[in-house]
């Protein structure tokens, strides 16, 4: 890439940003050079107002292409050439320092430029690779099953890195569907070791252990060795909140939930909160009084069970007020599942005046009819 069309449509390099079109550019050029000349005409001195169009390339130098600060370095550079011809300093050498002067600033304009552009270039790579690794930690939503359709939205925080510390995943095992919904304590590129640790567990025990405690107990397995090598490599340890969710046809629903926070049930327009135990996180077990449990809460066949993570509860206003999440989902009760999470993120993201502060998961689940 690195060019824009004649329609004025063109795309910066790398395709992340759009440049100025052609047209456009053309005509701010050709305006801006009549400006300046006339301005140097009706000053009626020897003030060399034309200089000032030097600063046309500079400002194409951070917003268009290098084609495009090309061409308007040229042509800045044959204005002034053709303005000292006609109205020339008062000696060669001023003359000739002129030229020298510009035709260096504008190559020096190209330079950046271009280096602008390299980087642009270096980082639509880094977030092509970035798309390519969220894809393989983060299943495609949304998710059918035989049991289980599940609808959601995840945003991380840092928007263009596209992977954070919220994780989820769903598996159609032989003991039902098993969704996983967690969080890692941190945030962006540093969280992603403990989320794929849990993640990775999650893929295998899912299919494995018959009750859901016994993946419980290997998620926390996998957090108490991803944070022995954290340990060994200098890095921190980290906990992560999660609930783990058993869905079986004409079964109520299991559900272990490991210090995460509770799943909302929409029903008959009604919301309430599913009372589970708030537990501990997953990496913290050993300061646990209690082993983790299973609790089982009933899922009707035109309910919507609302999983989130703290991104959404703790969006706040102007105020310090955390966005009230119940208020939220009863006025939303009539939204189609499949349409319910970004309806909630997005008040959630009015409330908070489109400010982020952690990153955002919000699933949707209803049984399979």
């Amino acid at each position: 890439m690195g060019g824009a069309d004649g329609d004025g449509s063109g795309e910066r390099d790398g395709g992340e940003m759009r440049a100025p079109g052609n047209r456009a550019v053309v005509l701010g050029v050709l305006a801006s050079t009549a400006v300046v000349l006339l301005a140097q005409v009706a000053s009626g001195t020897s003030a060399r107002l034309v200089l000032l169009l030097v600063f046309l390339p500079a400002l194409l130098a951070g917003l268009g292409t290098v084609a495009q600060t090309v061409a308007a370095s040229v042509w800045v550079a044959g204005v002034v050439a053709v303005s000292t011809v006609l109205f020339p300093p008062s000696s060669l050498a001023a003359r000739v320092g002129t030229l020298v002067g510009v035709v260096g600033a504008e190559a020096a304009v190209v330079g950046l430029c271009a280096r602008r552009v390299r980087r642009e270039r270096e980082l639509f790579r880094m977030r092509q690779t970035a798309v390519a690794l969220q894809r393989q930690l983060l299943r495609p939503l949304p998710v059918l099953t035989p049991d289980v359709q599940l609808y959601g939205l995840y945003r991380p925080v840092e928007e263009d890195a596209l992977v954070g510390g919220d994780l989820y995943d769903v598996a159609d095992t032989p003991y039902g569907t098993r969704v996983l919904v967690g969080d890692v304590q941190g945030k962006g590129l540093p969280a992603i070791g403990a989320g794929f640790a849990v993640l990775s567990a999650f893929r295998e025990a899912a299919f494995r252990e018959p009750a859901l405690t016994g993946v419980a107990d290997a998620l926390e397995a996998a957090v108490e060795r991803h944070n022995a090598y954290a340990v060994q490599g200098g890095e921190s340890e980290r906990f992560v909140t999660a609930t783990v969710l058993g869905v079986e046809r004409g079964a109520d629903v299991q559900a272990v939930n490991c210090g995460h926070l509770a799943p909302y049930l929409l029903h008959d327009g009604r919301v309430e909160a599913v009372p589970l135990p708030a537990g501990v996180p997953l990496g913290l077990a050993e300061l646990a009084d209690e082993v983790r449990t299973v609790r089982w809460f009933a899922l009707p066949e035109d309910g919507v069970l609302v999983l989130l993570t703290d991104g959404i509860t703790e969006a706040q206003d102007a105020t310090g007020a955390f966005y009230p999440v119940e208020r939220g989902l009863a006025a939303l009760a009539a939204a189609p599942a499949s349409l319910l999470p970004e309806a909630l993120d997005r008040e959630a993201r009015r409330w908070s005046g489109g400010r982020s502060r952690d990153d955002v998961t919000a699933l949707s689940l209803r049984r399979a009819p």
